[in-house]
């Protein structure tokens, strides 16, 4: 009997799961082309289950800590209903470009308002609340995001955390470099508290969802 390897199952996932659009693809293609540090992109599988989220929660808001080059932002766009919105924050402007650049050729791309800084000066310029949160940003910031939208989030809505397996390095204890430590002391604080229910996907490099109980 054949004994099929991770790559060869997740192939397998994505060919059978909704996943987001041409205009993703290409700008996924172009990401791994020509953008440093690519490895940042979310995946179709992600995205598939991001998607999947965002209509099981028939969300219509949603924040997004970290851009990149706007695959995730598109992806999310376009699971939301016509008035949708998705607000995203990012401290590069080489890659937010590339990100408006491939939005603009998707009906979905004028939902998304993108927003330029450092995250934790532009949350005080955020208004209202939201009903689905996706935070893939800096590591360390990642509590201070968190709490941020907890507090702004919709009765109902949820969280998602990305890259909290780091490649594993939250398992081993003899790693012990900043991102590592944060998202390793994240995981361990989000399951002690009793006000939010956690689930921890082995999907991708780790997507911890998290709704308030």
């Amino acid at each position: 009997m054949k004994s099929f390897k991770e790559n060869e199952i997740v192939d397998y996932c994505i060919n059978h799961s909704s996943v987001p659009s041409d205009v993703c693809t290409e700008l996924e293609i172009y990401t791994k082309e020509k953008v440093s540090m690519s490895q940042m992109l979310i995946g179709k599988l992600e995205a598939s289950t991001l998607g999947m989220m965002i209509k099981m929660l028939k969300a219509k808001r949603v924040l997004e800590f970290g851009t990149f080059t706007g695959y995730s932002a598109l992806a999310m766009a376009e699971a939301l209903p016509d008035d949708g919105e998705v607000i995203t924050l990012d401290i590069n402007p080489e890659t937010v470009d590339i990100a408006k650049n491939f939005w603009s050729k998707s009906e979905a791309g004028r939902k998304i308002t993108p927003l330029l800084g450092n995250a934790a000066e532009l949350m005080d310029s955020i208004e209202g609340h939201f009903d689905f949160v996706f935070i893939d940003a800096d590591k360390p910031g990642y509590e201070s995001y968190l709490n941020f939208s907890l507090d702004r989030l919709n009765s109902g809505g949820a969280i998602v955390c990305d890259n909290m397996l780091w490649s594993g390095k939250v398992c081993n204890p003899e790693e012990n470099d900043t991102d590592t430590n944060a998202l390793r002391e994240l995981n361990k604080n989000l399951k002690q508290r009793d006000d939010l229910y956690t689930t921890l996907l082995p999907i991708r490099d780790g997507m911890h969802v998290i709704m308030k109980s």
